[in-house]
């Protein structure tokens, strides 16, 4: 990990910012994709299931650094959090005739959760992990 990427990690101020800054883009998310004609224009670029996965992975690791406590309660925190939003997400989707609720949609947001949580366990510097 780069110097510059652990330095700003390990700022307190970063980290508190984290689960404000992902609730933040959630809020965004939803907001935008449920535009009409909004989803299919970014349909063009990627996949559904591509904007999934990097979405909510995102949302997840900015979880993860934003908690406190050990590596595996941050991981379960950052999961169910995310495992929340997807499924108000899909709800919200549910109310819009453009757009479709989709359990599919629901367990990639979950996978991206697990894999992005799993990977900073494992790989972030546990200086890191140590502080809050």
């Amino acid at each position: 990990m780069s110097a510059a990427l652990s330095t700003l990690l390990l700022n307190p101020t970063v980290r508190r910012l984290c689960p404000a800054t992902a609730i933040a883009m959630y809020l965004l998310i939803i907001t935008t994709g449920n535009i009409p004609g909004a989803r299919a224009d970014i349909g063009q670029v990627a996949p559904g299931p591509v904007l999934h996965s990097i979405a909510y992975a995102v949302l997840a690791a900015l979880w993860f650094v934003g908690s406190g406590g050990s590596p595996p309660a941050r991981a379960t925190k950052a999961v169910l959090t995310i495992a929340a939003m997807g499924a108000l997400d899909e709800t919200i989707q549910s109310f819009f005739p453009w757009r479709g609720a989709s359990v599919a949609d629901w367990l990639v947001d979950c996978c991206a959760a697990i894999i992005a949580s799993t990977l900073l366990c494992l790989f972030l510097p546990k200086a890191v992990l140590a502080k809050r």
